[in-house]
């Protein structure tokens, strides 16, 4: 089996960093798709310390940028990202080939939030179009095998409760996955539900973070629930979300990267 989980890193400061580390290197998932990476010194710990204990980090340059990365200790048969070319912020995006049978080409994905300004719309909202563009030039054989996860900064047209001020490119960027077969897979196991990753200040919930799987995947997915305990330990501001797929991972000779490696 492989198990996956997404996380929202809320740009961590060092102090947090170091608590977020003890607490992915206590969980039982090989790969991590981590969103809002920064260019600070605490996303720079956390990922050396994984590093450090073996595992493989992927993570494009962010320029400054709030972004992606993926931290694995399931063989990497190829850095990807650049297969994904054409995305307008290319530091909040993260793909490898995974070792597996069959093998998986994870993706991991940070949209950007908005505010009410013109500026900050379109840059969103051409953010979203070329990640769907990027994804639907995907050679067949790898769409089809591909897991996107992440924060994607948007709710579905029927999310409860129904939040104003959303706009149709938002609501049609999981449509859009959707008509292009891939599987929301939290929905698929948990029809009707209504969850929330992140919550307001006025105490309404959101659902922004997501595992999308091609359809070679979807019907590999054998649990997909979120965890709130980030949360409330404030650790970060949104909930995790784990998967478990039905295919044979490669693993890597790692170690505990909360305690091995010399201190960063």
């Amino acid at each position: 089996m492989l198990s996956v989980l997404t996380v929202n890193l809320g740009a961590a400061a060092r102090p947090r960093a170091e608590a977020m580390l003890e607490w992915l290197a206590a969980r039982p998932e090989q790969v991590l798709l981590l969103t809002e990476t920064s260019a600070g010194p605490g996303t720079a710990y956390l990922l050396e310390r994984f590093r450090e204990a073996g595992h493989t980090v992927i993570k494009t340059p962010d320029d400054g940028e709030r972004g992606a990365a993926i931290v694995s200790c399931v063989k990497v048969l190829e850095e990807s990202s650049a297969k994904l070319s054409g995305v307008t912020v290319p530091g909040r995006v993260a793909a490898c080939l995974l070792d597996c049978e069959p093998r998986v080409f994870a993706v991991a994905v940070y949209v950007p939030s908005r505010d009410r300004s013109e500026s900050k719309t379109t840059r969103k909202q051409q953010f979203i179009t070329s990640f769907q563009t990027a994804l639907a030039c995907l050679p067949q054989e790898l769409a089809t095998n591909t897991l996107v996860g992440g924060d994607y900064n948007v709710i579905s047209r029927d999310h409860e409760p129904r939040h104003r001020g959303f706009l149709p490119f938002e609501y049609g960027l999981l449509e859009t996955l959707e008509a292009r077969g891939y599987v929301d897979t939290y929905a698929s196991l948990h029809p009707g539900e209504q969850a929330h990753s992140w919550i307001g200040r006025t105490g309404d919930g959101y659902r922004y973070d997501y595992f999308h799987a091609g359809p070679a995947l979807a019907n590999r997915v054998t649990d997909c629930r979120y965890l709130h305990e980030t949360r409330d330990s404030k650790l970060t501001d949104h909930a995790a979300l784990t998967l478990t797929l039905d295919v044979v991972p490669n693993l890597l000779p790692t170690t505990d990267p909360a305690t091995s490696g010399a201190l960063f």
